[in-house]
């Protein structure tokens, strides 16, 4: 079985390890006894993804994402473990989806007359300021 990630990217569920652990926190009688929490493990160089989405998250710069290329997701909000597994997959598809983004370069622009003629402005405004908190000189009377 595959999980979509996007209409054209698809992860294979073989691809991922899930490990449940036991939860931090506050769990009630079960703190001790379930392992409710879901430690998900997904190595990018490994899986069916193209070459542009491993590249791409490869280069990313998550927390998620350690230097060999092995995604960690660690999921325990919710109280059953279904539930953890559920978010881990999604915080997976998110951080995939987060990668194919690319951000538009920032095309420099000229500032406007006005803008220019603002700033000087409050320029003089302010050495105006200062200029009046100067000591008077007696020999200026």
């Amino acid at each position: 079985m595959s999980i979509k990630v996007s209409n054209s990217v698809y992860i294979q569920e073989e691809e991922l390890e899930l490990k449940a652990i036991r939860s931090q926190g506050s769990g009630g009688q079960n703190v001790n006894k379930v392992s409710t929490a879901i430690h998900l493990f997904f190595d990018i160089n490994k899986s069916s993804l193209s070459g542009f989405y491993k590249n791409r998250l490869n280069n990313l710069n998550d927390h998620h994402i350690t230097n060999d290329g092995v995604i960690i997701i660690k999921a325990q909000k919710h109280r059953t473990q279904e539930a953890n597994r559920q978010d881990a997959i999604e915080m997976l598809c998110v951080i995939v989806q987060k990668a194919a983004i690319t951000v538009k370069k920032r095309k420099p622009t000229r500032p406007t007359l006005n803008s220019k003629t603002r700033r000087l402005d409050t320029k003089t405004k302010h050495s105006k300021n200062k200029s009046l908190r100067k000591k008077i000189n007696k020999s200026d009377y």
